[in-house]
């Protein structure tokens, strides 16, 4: 355990016991020598103007918030052991990787005081850099500062007026959205939001949305459950409550791999004798989950429902039509 953990540890353990704790109690829980709990014992003292007492009556370490001075008593605000720094250098660079640019702004400051915590461990920052990818396939690029805004509007529950372009039609729509909660699905961002145009819940592609402004209106709130019932009840990021159930089965091979998968939070998986997986699982619109089975080839089958089988069976003709001609 690192000192400053232990300093926090000593804490924690003093203000939770009214008594006090005993000198034993101490060193059993900090897992350090007496001299090395003297020496930090000090260290408070003298640093932070820790008012630990020894009580000869009780035998036990307590605070003595009485004495003068003990007002001063406080604690380094933000410490993170080297272990527990590394993890979060981790993850920033995860945000990074996924999104290049978009939270950099943002994140830079704490990256630069973790580094600054591990300003003696020159060779893991540079490990950390070399040895942590992450590769996406499919992003699309977002603006940082429209990025920004929605974040913003999201967290005070501020609405927005924004443009928004609907690729399916090639249309380009004005309209007011509520924001709820940003989503990073498959490379990709997108905002949860109740539109005010639609008069319901959607899902917008945040790289679809045009000259975002926010307004000076507190957001339609919708509770947690009502935005996953619409939202995410359904295959894929489409909204609605899903009325089809799919029934998927996998060869043996492919079969090792999926069965790891999660393609939908209520899928039901089960695993036959002669080792092939049949996946079963809710959708809504089946564009997505098209797209999906299409990229498993000759490893995957519908079974059902009719109307799947009949489009994957098109999808699979047409593709071939292409290579025919």
């Amino acid at each position: 355990m690192e000192r400053v953990e232990r300093f926090y540890l000593i804490d924690q353990l003093l203000r939770s016991q009214t008594g006090g704790v005993s000198r034993n109690a101490l060193l059993d829980r900090l897992g350090i020598s007496l001299p090395t709990f003297k020496r930090d014992l000090e260290y408070m003292r003298n640093r932070f103007w820790a008012p630990i007492v020894w009580d000869s009556s009780t035998g036990k370490y307590r605070f003595d918030f009485a004495q003068a001075g003990a007002d001063r008593y406080n604690l380094p605000g933000l410490w993170f052991s080297p272990r527990e720094a590394h993890a979060l250098l981790v993850l920033e660079s995860m945000l990074q990787q996924i999104q290049p640019g978009v939270l950099t702004e943002h994140t830079s400051p704490f990256r630069v005081r973790l580094e600054k915590l591990l300003e003696n461990s020159i060779d893991d920052r540079e490990q950390l850099r070399r040895r942590i990818r992450i590769l996406t396939m499919g992003g699309r690029a977002v603006d940082f500062a429209g990025f920004s805004l929605l974040a913003h509007a999201v967290l005070k529950r501020r609405q927005i007026h924004l443009k928004y372009e609907v690729r399916a039609r090639g249309e380009l729509t004005e309209r007011t959205v509520s924001p709820q909660r940003l989503v990073h699905y498959r490379d990709n961002w997108y905002l949860d939001a109740w539109c005010h145009l639609r008069c319901g819940l959607r899902s917008f592609a945040v790289d679809a949305i045009q000259e975002p402004s926010l307004l000076d209106k507190k957001a339609k709130s919708v509770p947690d459950k009502a935005l996953d019932r619409e939202l995410a009840s359904s295959y894929g990021i489409y909204s609605g409550q899903p009325d089809n159930l799919a029934v998927l089965r996998f060869s043996v091979l492919r079969s090792r791999w999926v069965a790891k998968e999660t393609w939908h939070p209520e899928q039901r998986a089960e695993i036959a004798a002669d080792g092939r997986l049949t996946l079963r699982l809710p959708y809504l619109h089946d564009d997505e989950l098209i797209m999906d089975i299409l990229k498993y080839g000759p490893d995957v089958e519908v079974l059902d429902p009719p109307a799947l089988r009949q489009s994957v069976h098109e999808k699979l003709l047409q593709t071939r039509a292409l290579y025919d001609a």
